[in-house]
């Protein structure tokens, strides 16, 4: 789905995936999950593309339901995918992810969740074998050049891509637009999160950018600007209605 020149998205406001687009190619932000590869090889058809047009896989974190196609994808065309350093193991399957405690549930949007990601692979995620690492602050030579924002809390090594050619900024699961176990609407903060504080804290570190997306791993995407959904966001944290 084209969200604007040079940018698109496969997946739902369930889980998302993101293509950038530029002459040299194509980045791919989020691989979604294992069911996602069909909506791919069909964007990219119907963007004139093949696989081997694209650049490199990068990874906002390392949680499978952001992996989904990206060992598929490096194994049968020899793409890179790169990850924080601190997100390294947890991407490779080496570690996992610590029961985080769920909070509030509500069961219809808990079974729409669940059922979406079984359709979609879910359960039969591959780890990514090998992966290429970056740290904070880092430019990534990828199609759109990636500018890599650290912003430790869902995960230690969870960041936001910002690329500037796109007028977007990739967050992960640092923001939500649509919890997935509540069914609750716009920017605020993300369930399953190791590390509620500090990732509220980090988000003082998208505060600078300047973007006019802002793209989540789960929920719609946000054309409200960077500023208003840390705003949003810090007020639901704080148990006060937007």
């Amino acid at each position: 789905m084209k969200l604007a020149p040079g940018l698109h998205r496969i997946g739902s406001d369930l889980i998302n995936a993101y293509l950038v687009e530029d002459a040299a190619g194509l980045t791919i932000v989020d691989a979604g999950l294992p069911g996602h590869w069909r909506e791919l090889e069909r964007e990219l058809s119907q963007l004139g593309y093949a696989l081997d047009d694209v650049r490199g896989i990068v990874l906002t974190h390392g949680d499978t339901d952001h992996i989904g196609f990206a060992e598929r994808l490096r194994q049968g065309n020899r793409i890179v995918v790169h990850v924080h350093e601190l997100d390294a193991a947890r991407a490779r399957g080496e570690i996992s992810k610590p029961n985080t405690g769920w909070g509030p549930i509500k069961i219809r949007p808990l079974l729409g969740f669940l059922w979406y990601s079984a359709r979609h692979g879910g359960l039969r995620t591959r780890p990514v074998r090998e992966v290429a690492t970056f740290a904070d602050g880092d430019t990534l030579d990828l199609p759109g050049s990636p500018q890599i924002i650290h912003i430790p809390g869902h995960t230690p090594g969870s960041v936001a891509l910002h690329v500037p050619g796109v007028d977007a900024l990739f967050v992960g699961d640092a923001i939500t637009t649509g919890n997935v176990l509540t069914g609750e609407r716009g920017p605020r903060p993300a369930p399953f999160t190791l590390d509620p504080k500090r990732a509220l804290e980090s988000l003082a570190k998208l505060e600078v950018v300047q973007a006019t997306w802002v793209l989540p791993g789960h929920g719609a995407p946000w054309r409200g600007g960077v500023a208003e959904a840390i705003r949003q966001v810090r007020q639901v944290a704080a148990g006060r209605p937007n």
